[in-house]
């Protein structure tokens, strides 16, 4: 038999379709257009100065001065067989200006490209211009024919490298209630990650700034029937 989820004949109680909860399977993250199906957690904090001020004659402070504010947080994500953040920004084509001296990794992969079976074991690092490794800093010196003739785009290969970027959070339950969230202007900090006899899966932990959050907001559902018009 058929089940009329119809708002005005529906089996689900109102209570139900009145109260909104989400867990995270029922978020996904996305940087910028493209989506971050690795991710695994994501953490905030949203702290202030505040400093009380006091004057002769009483223990007590007299009023709170409001200086700074920062907002920062963490990043735990899966890794399967490639560095998952460092992977969406090239997906993205993502650059930064670096040196052309910069010593780097001889092989930083774009997006789906695989390495052979014995690149890792002969790869070395490099440089963007012909100058040997071993090398003193004097002789190591970029000729400069223009202010930034020493600099060029490359592709990260260090997550603190990648040009700041926007986290959005956006959820749906399995009533069709909705919401949403962002993060602007993220910052890498820290990376971390570590594999041993005791981890059965490969993850990674970032350390972040940012400039703004804009806080979780209830969305217009676009399951009406099921949501009810008391719904998000």
């Amino acid at each position: 038999m058929a089940i009329n989820t119809n708002s005005g004949n529906s089996l689900e109680s109102e209570i139900a379709r009145s109260y909104n909860s989400f867990s995270g399977s029922d978020i996904r993250a996305q940087i910028g257009n493209i989506p971050f199906a690795e991710i695994q957690a994501i953490s905030y904090s949203v702290t202030r100065e505040k400093a009380p001020i006091y004057t002769m004659g009483s223990p007590d402070p007299r009023a709170f001065s409001r200086n700074k504010r920062g907002v920062a947080g963490s990043l735990v994500w899966i890794n399967f067989d490639r560095h998952a953040l460092l992977n969406i920004i090239y997906e993205a084509s993502g650059v930064f200006v670096a040196n052309v001296d910069d010593v780097r990794p001889e092989y930083n992969p774009a997006s789906q490209q695989q390495l052979s079976q014995t690149a890792i074991f002969s790869s070395s690092l490099t440089r963007a211009v012909p100058i040997p490794l071993p090398t003193t800093v004097d002789s190591a010196e970029v000729p400069i024919n223009s202010v930034s003739g020493f600099k060029q785009e490359a592709t990260p290969w260090y997550s603190d490298q990648i040009l700041p970027f926007d986290i959005t959070l956006a959820g749906t339950n399995e009533i069709g209630a909705a919401t949403t969230m962002k993060i602007f202007g993220v910052e890498i900090l820290n990376e971390g990650m570590g594999v041993s006899i005791d981890d059965a899966v490969t993850e990674m932990q970032a350390t972040w700034v940012a400039r703004l959050v804009e806080p979780w907001s209830a969305v217009a559902t676009a399951f009406p029937n099921l949501a009810g018009e008391g719904g998000s």
